[in-house]
């Protein structure tokens, strides 16, 4: 009985990692789908937003980069909702327009 804490807890962190890597995952995508946008002149912070969950849509930035490229950023969630994150995610990608 005693261990059982100890295994929740590993349980947990196990847990938030899990959602780390996965929205980690989820910014790149969403990078990826602005890129695509503003290669074709269509508008990447629309583009970012459908290609996330709603789940992440609050903590969402879509920064336009010098030179080319966007780059978004994302609020990691935490496994209990009613604190916030003070981590975030980021991603950038840049596609060039066809000739």
């Amino acid at each position: 009985m005693a261990v059982l804490p100890v295994v929740l807890l590993i349980g947990a962190v196990v847990w938030q990692l899990t959602i780390t890597g996965h929205t980690a995952w989820m910014c790149a995508h969403a990078a990826r789908a602005a890129a695509r946008a503003e290669a074709v002149g269509r508008d990447g912070r629309a583009a970012a937003r459908s290609a996330l969950p709603k789940a992440l849509e609050p903590g969402l930035r879509v920064r336009r980069r010098e030179g080319g490229g966007v780059s978004v950023s994302v609020r990691v969630p935490l496994l209990l909702r009613r604190w916030r994150s003070p981590v975030s995610v980021s991603a950038t990608s840049a596609l060039t327009p066809p000739p």
